[in-house]
């Protein structure tokens, strides 16, 4: 089967990166696993080996069939449709036995579209409260921003918004030629392990998202500047910052997540 250029299709190849990926979401024995983009079976054949329940999410109509016909006769249910528009919180209540466990959650694995890995980690997110852990593989260069570090030059609205979801593990670099056909990029594994911080940090989660994507609207800018171009008063941005101990002059690259909340509550009398 050709490979469709317009859906990301490059195959994982590399059997001892199958074997890493499927480890590294642990005993999966009588969870519910969803597989994002199962393609050729490559993960999907040992995820069969392990689980009960599994479910591949396949957007191509050629694959999803041969998915079907390949594991009629196993624990394997084919949905083809785009994992973008798919309710996960219905996927972890699919049948009994899920609704018996009451606090099961999804364990999530994929081989991410390059094009459309920032829309699926988003889509992830929604659906905080379904899933346990995901291990993911993306581009290198995505995986870096991902799981940079404040201070980094990487660090930005995907990373902070990720760390706040997630616990985020950068577990290995695969490189063209572990995958059919190569790609021209290097691609990275990595394993998020669900724990939403709002609480932790004392904001909700919409209004304080919004406020990153403010803060990282012009990344070179200072946070005076993007605050300032966001609509707000430039005595209370100030008055805002004294207050929460952060400093203005600093680009939002280098703030701590809980720097950013301590000003975010400021600004908002929290």
């Amino acid at each position: 089967m050709p490979q469709k250029a317009k859906l990301g299709q490059n195959f994982l190849a590399d059997h001892n990166a199958r074997v890493r990926i499927v480890e590294a979401l642990g005993d999966i024995s009588g969870k519910t696993v969803v597989e994002i983009g199962p393609g050729k079976a490559a993960i999907t054949e040992l995820l069969a080996q392990k689980t009960s329940r599994l479910i591949a999410v396949e957007l191509d109509r050629e694959l999803a069939a041969s998915l079907r016909q390949r594991f009629a006769e196993r624990p394997v249910r084919v949905i083809e449709q785009d994992i973008l528009t798919v309710d996960l919180d219905s996927l972890r209540n699919h049948d009994e036995k899920l609704l018996r466990a009451g606090d099961e959650k999804l364990m999530v694995v994929g081989n991410l579209p390059y094009y459309i890995t920032s829309d699926i980690l988003l889509h992830l997110f929604r659906y905080h409260d379904a899933i346990s852990r995901a291990v993911v593989m993306m581009q290198r260069e995505v995986a870096d921003r991902v799981s940079a570090a404040p201070g980094s030059s990487d660090y930005g609205v995907l990373s902070a918004t990720t760390q706040l979801y997630a616990r985020v593990e950068n577990l290995m670099t695969l490189p063209p030629e572990a995958f059919s056909p190569p790609p021209q990029v290097y691609s990275s594994v990595l394993r998020l392990t669900f724990a939403p911080r709002f609480e932790d940090l004392g904001v909700d989660a919409e209004g304080f998202i919004a406020f990153l994507r403010q803060c990282f609207a012009q990344k070179r800018k200072t946070m005076q500047n993007n605050l300032r171009a966001a609509g707000y008063e430039a005595a209370v941005v100030s008055q805002a910052a004294e207050r929460a101990g952060v400093s203005l002059q600093a680009r939002a690259e280098a703030l701590p997540l809980e720097e950013s909340a301590r000003l975010y509550r400021a600004l908002h009398g929290r």
